[in-house]
């Protein structure tokens, strides 16, 4: 018996834990004959870059900007910390912007639903500024709280100095790749579609018109926003998004030479995406079994698969799928929460298309020595009486 209970303890006390990301083959993208210089072709649900061409180089973004400025009012919406009725009074600074605008006049009341349409739409500098002051207090303490959330994302070239992109200052940068995960972020929030979709409206009980400085919104098939640019510095900007048949892509495009070919280039570069490439799911027709778990405080745990669940490959190669499950049948506990329990692999034919890390969603506690004593005795009395 003390030998049973030294190796009881042994294991109790032996920790064991690992981790895993998901992993998918990088697609090598073709090179896609578009004049703007920095721009980068992003599946939506993934995040899977399809085409880059100087995505990392550091542009001034001009007011494509405002993208982070209109997802931080989506998710000050989406929190309840404002809503869609709330007013906005135009400060002087606000109204003191100039450039795209819609001359809103100090004291001037406009609803939040309001100014974001105008922000959308006709890229308002003087609301995306009052909007700012209504979440911050000023223009500067929002463009912190943009620079948090570019840090929080995963932007790594990019600093904000305002939350226009009117300006040209120099500390003022963003890149492609950065500007597709901040616009991937955005359209997350299927609520921000309502105004980068819009074409043609009016604020101002019909007052004063609104229409669209995306062009691709009218005439490009399942185009769902987002925001153009331009300033003398940026030069022509867009971050364009379409979504057919349940797919949705991002091309962003940076200093195009005219207008035509920011649209142009964004337009081949989700063309290029709906004709190559499609999605299909990433989980097998078979559920996963239970893991068991050795001198756990629960018996076993039900594992989970890590990612996105989708898959983006060229079309041709989703067809006649297999997925190779390799699953620990026990572990040791304790068992932390996100530890990887095994491994699927996705083949097309004998090509590797993807593995997917298969993980515990929630941690185990290891019994102490009073519960392996504790269900010891009770196995002892309990088969006694």
């Amino acid at each position: 018996m003390k030998k049973f209970l030294a190796a009881v303890l042994a294991v109790l006390l032996a920790i064991s834990a690992s981790g895993g990301a998901y992993a998918v083959e990088t697609l090598s993208g073709e090179d896609i004959p578009i004049p703007a210089p920095c721009a980068v072709l992003m599946e939506r649900s993934t995040g899977e870059v399809i085409y880059e061409k100087d995505a990392h180089t550091r542009c001034a973004p001009a007011s494509v900007t405002k993208v982070m400025t209109m997802l931080l009012v989506t998710e000050a919406l989406d929190a309840g910390v404002i809503t869609r009725d709330t007013v906005v009074t135009a400060s002087e600074t606000a109204c003191s912007m100039g450039g795209s605008q819609i001359w809103l006049e100090p004291g001037e009341r406009m609803t939040v639903h309001e100014m974001l349409k105008c922000v959308a739409v006709v890229s308002a500098n003087d609301c995306a500024v009052a909007l700012a002051e209504l979440l911050c207090g000023t223009e500067e303490a929002f463009v912190r709280r943009m620079n948090e959330r570019a840090g929080e994302l995963g932007m790594k070239d990019t600093h904000f100095t305002n939350c226009t992109g009117l300006f040209d200052d120099d500390g003022h940068y963003t890149s492609a790749y950065d500007i597709a995960l901040m616009s991937r972020e955005l359209i997350s929030h299927e609520s921000i579609k309502e105004y980068t979709t819009i074409w043609m409206d009016t604020v101002r009980n019909g007052e004063f018109g609104l229409s669209n400085t995306n062009k691709l919104i009218y005439y490009y098939d399942g185009a769902t926003g987002l925001k153009t640019g331009f300033t003398s510095k940026a030069m022509y900007c867009l971050s364009a998004t379409a979504e057919r048949e349940g797919t949705e892509y991002i091309a962003v495009v940076l200093h195009a030479a005219t207008s035509a070919e920011r649209f142009e280039s964004a337009k081949a570069l989700l063309s290029y995406a709906f004709a190559n490439y499609e999605l299909a799911s990433l989980r097998p027709p078979e559920a996963l079994p239970p893991v068991r778990v050795e001198l756990g405080k629960a018996e076993s745990v039900q594992p989970v698969f890590d990612g996105s669940g989708t898959l983006l490959a060229e079309k041709g190669k989703l067809s006649g799928l297999t997925f190779d499950v390799a699953l620990e049948p026990t572990v040791e506990a304790p068992v932390t929460a996100g530890q990887k329990l095994g491994t699927m692999t996705v083949r097309s034919g004998d090509e590797i298309l993807a593995t997917v890390d298969i993980l515990s969603p929630e941690a185990v506690e290891r019994l102490s020595f009073g519960d392996v004593y504790g269900r010891l005795l009770w196995a002892l009395v309990g088969h006694s009486v």
